[in-house]
């Protein structure tokens, strides 16, 4: 038998092995979690002690049992192979309002239960039926506020970034982040110019897009992306790849901001100069995008910052912020990133936190490296902030040393 013959006998082995006991869980997960976001609010509002008339049991249960089976079924339409945006819609509100009822069900449900039962207001019935009007009202006031959130122009996030390697004649040099704009089945076309508006007041050096432009082709959400052609930038407009791109056909993307004059840091860099120092801008692939099967498509950091000089300071466009390892490892000064959402609605951060180094804000990475996670722009999926702002980033960066007085 060859050498060859025995490592794919090798291989054959371990694929062989049965799965771990996590990973057999993990299968599950998809069909037992939209259960519980479900059947968790229905045993909680109607049926711990309540005592509600029949009808308005049998109506709230019935409801209960539609968005069940209504909301998974959207979700697929909308987000599957079909990819009908009306679907899409109704599965994303589902999935974000029963999410919000589903927090508050079970942190409003038992905390204020028992600081009713510890007061003695009332007996079981207008204590469980006290309880149900509060996680009702909180949530809906939350997805009101939420919605509203979602769908205004963000504020602007405004921060000095200090880099020990920046040199004077770059100090003051402005940054805008925008990120995760997210175009897809709700049509955000007036919103996206709203948002290129404020950041053309922003009067910044460099332009940097971070990804996950949209949802959907370039060719079906062309409109909502539009208005990114009409951002103004006195030195580039730069853009990298995000996971969401490799849904939906990457390249169409990366084809399309190239059209509307934003330049692709497809493992590259560019040279960013100004008062005699030099700030080298580099930009990798989403880490996804080896998986995707496009040729060329990876990220590539050691490509990215192939010619620059070791000595210069680097500012590194990367999709997702686990990327800052890698970035650590190679000395890059600043990481900019988004892909958290900042959690998006209260308390899925933590979830994030679990996946990623960084949620939103600034941190420090090894030795020498900085990562700016941003909470992002637009929102995926359900149409809901909450707690988690959108923002539109200024960073100025900063020298350690004086600028040459004129």
């Amino acid at each position: 038998m060859t050498e060859t013959d025995n490592t794919q006998s090798a291989a054959g082995e371990a694929q062989a092995e049965p799965p771990s006991r996590l990973r057999r869980v993990m299968r599950y997960i998809p069909l037992v979690a939209p259960v519980l976001l479900w059947a968790v609010p229905c045993w909680v509002l109607l049926h711990t002690g309540q005592h509600w008339p029949l009808p308005v049991a049998v109506i709230g249960t019935t409801l209960f049992a539609l968005g069940l089976m209504g909301m998974p079924l959207a979700m697929v339409r909308g987000h599957g192979r079909r990819q009908q945006d009306r679907a899409a819609i109704v599965g994303d509100t589902l999935l974000g309002s029963i999410w919000v009822l589903f927090t508050w069900s079970v942190l409003l449900g038992v905390l204020l239960r028992l600081a009713l039962t510890v007061a003695g207001v009332g007996d079981g019935q207008d204590r469980a039926r006290i309880v149900t009007w509060a996680v009702v009202g909180v949530a809906a006031v939350l997805l009101a506020w939420g919605y509203a959130e979602a769908r205004r122009v963000p504020r602007v996030r405004r921060l000095d970034v200090q880099l020990p390697r920046l040199g004077a004649g770059l100090d003051g040099t402005r940054v805008v982040l925008i990120t995760d704009t997210h175009y897809g089945p709700l049509d955000r076309a007036r919103w996206s110019a709203r948002v290129c508006e404020t950041v053309n007041t922003l009067e910044a050096d460099l332009v940097c897009h971070t990804g996950d432009i949209a949802d959907g082709t370039a060719e079906r959400r062309r409109a909502q992306a539009a208005p990114l052609g009409t951002v103004k930038a006195t030195r580039a407009r730069v853009y990298v790849t995000g996971n969401h791109e490799y849904y939906s056909e990457a390249q169409g993307w990366v084809d399309l901001m190239n059209e509307l004059g934003w330049e692709p840091l497809r493992n590259s860099h560019l040279l960013l100069e100004r008062g005699g120092d030099t700030l080298v801008v580099a930009g990798v692939d989403d880490v996804t995008a080896e998986s995707s099967g496009l040729t060329g498509h990876r990220a590539h950091l050691a490509g990215a910052l192939d010619g620059a000089d070791a000595d210069l300071p680097v500012l590194l466009l990367a999709h997702q912020p686990t990327f800052v390892d890698r970035a650590a490892a190679h000395g890059v000064d600043l990481q900019i990133s988004g892909h958290t959402h900042g959690g998006q609605i209260w308390p899925f951060h933590y979830l994030v936190r679990l996946d990623q180094p960084a949620v939103a804000g600034l941190s420090h990475h090894g030795a020498r490296t900085l990562l700016y996670t941003s909470r992002g722009t637009g929102f995926w999926g359900p149409p809901f902030r909450v707690f988690a702002p959108s923002e539109i980033t200024l960073l100025v960066l900063r020298s350690p040393q004086p600028p040459a007085s004129s």
